[in-house]
């Protein structure tokens, strides 16, 4: 058996299989491709960058508005209390003995005077009235 012989490829005009031109080099390069998928990503990659920081701060003043809803909430509540309570009768009662120094029948008022308190103030002045500046500063820093 004559086994047929394998004639290279015949290339038109004289060039050579490894002598692309220099464009179809430039596309099909390492190079060329990595710049081209960096440059995508990056294109890709700061739009989403924006949109998130853009939602975290919507979710943060969301978070915001939400504490302020929950306090405008609890302040809300607090005053509806006042205002059941400044309506009752019982509060009507301690305005009446407060203010108007009221009390009811059969009550009787018993009035303490806090004598000692003005005994010491009085007798504080006098001491201080005698002592000399330079005692005065040091009862004041060491006592």
């Amino acid at each position: 058996m004559k086994k047929n012989k394998i004639y290279p490829r015949v290339f038109e005009r004289g060039l050579e299989p490894n002598s692309h031109s220099f464009f179809y080099r430039l596309l099909t390069g390492q190079r060329f491709l990595t710049i081209v998928g960096l440059t995508f990503l990056i294109i890709i990659i700061f739009p989403l960058a924006q949109t998130y920081s853009q939602r975290r701060l919507i979710e943060k003043e969301i978070q915001d508005v939400q504490g302020q809803i929950n306090n405008y909430e609890i302040q809300n509540k607090q005053l509806q209390d006042l205002i059941t309570y400044l309506q009752s009768d019982q509060s009507l009662e301690a305005q009446a003995r407060l203010n108007l120094n009221m009390k009811k029948p059969g009550e009787g008022v018993i009035v303490v005077e806090n004598k000692k308190t003005n005994a010491v103030q009085v007798e504080l002045d006098s001491d201080n009235k005698l002592d000399s500046n330079l005692i005065k500063w040091w009862r004041y820093f060491f006592n």
